[in-house]
């Protein structure tokens, strides 16, 4: 079992295992994307770098203490943007840089764990955001029974075809044992230090991997488990690729759908102005309430209170609390959308219909469109807002105030902390 890296520290122990991602690279063959200026590694995929996922997927499979990226020395401003708000975290050493070449960055990363050296070293490229856990399982196993070295492989299924300069198919190879090589690759750190100091020395810098490093070096390289969805992001078509695949993963996550339904309604007072989902609208009274009475983002509101089963607007806001005396109603809506987000989950669409005979809501629907978008941190086309009359019916026909429903939809993950397992 391995301990936190935290608590190995506090008792003077070395991590046991570390993961060197080596980010240091140009990504020259993604060039073509829109973002060709920027190393791949930065790139987001669904609004996360690759380097990010990466890093949080070797952390998440529990089995490695800590994670040292090695990166290009003109980019640490990249690297800082691209791992967010966790600098913080221990288990994330500060990175090192890299050199000329890939097997150079890798020595640099090996030393820079030398004064604090792990038992074993797992060696993986940034570009393959998705490693999982019995990847990592397997190879920490076979690292624990006495193996020094190993690269996280699958063996070849499609025939292969040896093909000369002019695209002419030469030869049929035999695939009868041919393994795809992919990492990470791991190895017990003193060995592996030694292969590539050895390699340093004999200024040898033309290896491809640091197998065959080890290869070269005397040391027995063993397969362990890789997986066909263990995928490098090299071209651009595999840069859309994966965030297809990223998208699908955390939609599926988010299987708990839920719908919830708000009403609400004000009524007119002498003013000047409405403010409706946001938006001030000029007109000839203003809407009467405790905040600015803003139907829309009220009954929006409700509806998210409602899909999260979280009571209601008047629960969370008491109209006889001074505290919300004239505030703007997105502050509502705000911390609505953030009790969604405490439960892991995402609003995944708005739609309201605003009733009233006056004002006109055509003139300012997309702009109230935008807004709510904006505040709920989605597309404009996730949001819908419409608008009827009651035909001159109820106090809504006598102009006497506005009425809005709204309808929203949220996703939840189904194993959200503290839900029943029904």
């Amino acid at each position: 079992m391995t301990i936190d890296t935290k608590s190995r520290r506090e008792a003077g122990l070395s991590p046991r295992i570390v993961a060197i991602v080596v980010a240091a690279g140009r990504g020259t063959r993604i060039a073509g994307t829109q973002e060709s200026a920027t190393p791949k590694q930065y790139i987001e995929l669904a609004g996360v770098s690759i380097l990010r996922r990466t890093v949080t997927a070797l952390l998440d499979t529990g089995l490695v203490d800590a994670v040292l990226p090695v990166i290009h020395a003109d980019d640490r401003a990249l690297y800082d943007r691209a791992m967010g708000s966790d600098p913080e975290d221990e288990r994330i050493l500060p990175p090192a840089v890299g050199g000329r070449t890939r097997q150079e960055s890798v020595l640099n990363g090996l030393e820079a764990l030398f004064e604090n050296a792990p038992e074993f070293v797992l060696i993986h490229d940034a570009a393959r955001p998705f490693v999982t856990r019995d990847i990592v399982s397997d190879a920490a196993a076979k690292l624990e029974e006495g193996a020094s070295a190993l690269i996280a492989a699958v063996p070849v299924a499609d025939t292969l075809k040896r093909v000369d300069g002019g695209m002419t198919v030469g030869a049929t190879v035999d695939r009868n044992g041919i393994w795809a090589a992919q990492t990470p690759q791991s190895f017990r750190y003193s060995d592996v230090l030694y292969a590539h100091r050895k390699a340093a020395d004999a200024g040898r810098g033309d290896f491809t991997d640091d197998a065959a490093v080890a290869e070269w070096a005397g040391m027995n390289v063993h397969v362990s488990t890789g997986s066909p969805g263990n995928t490098k992001i090299t071209t651009p078509d595999d840069l859309v690729a994966a965030e297809r695949r990223v998208l699908m993963e955390e939609w599926l996550k988010l299987g708990d759908i839920r719908v919830g339904t708000g009403y609400d309604v004000h009524a007119f007072e002498p003013g000047k102005a409405v403010i409706l989902g946001g938006v001030e609208i000029p007109f000839e009274r203003k809407l009467k309430g405790h905040s600015d009475a803003d139907v829309v983002l009220h009954a929006i509101t409700d509806a998210i209170f409602g899909a999260l089963g979280d009571g209601d607007i008047g629960h969370h806001f008491p109209p006889s609390d001074p505290e919300w005396k004239g505030a703007a109603s997105d502050k509502f809506l705000i911390f609505a959308i953030d009790r969604v987000a405490q439960q892991r989950g995402r609003i995944a669409h708005i739609d309201v219909t605003i009733v009233c005979e006056a004002p006109k809501i055509g003139p300012h629907r997309e702009r109230m469109r935008r807004r709510i978008a904006e505040i709920c941190s989605l597309p404009v086309s996730r949001v819908s807002v419409k608008a009827t009359t009651s035909e001159q019916l109820g106090f809504t026909g006598r102009r006497e105030g506005i009425a809005a429903m709204a309808c929203a939809t949220i996703r939840l993950p189904f194993d959200r902390a503290g839900e029943d397992n029904r």
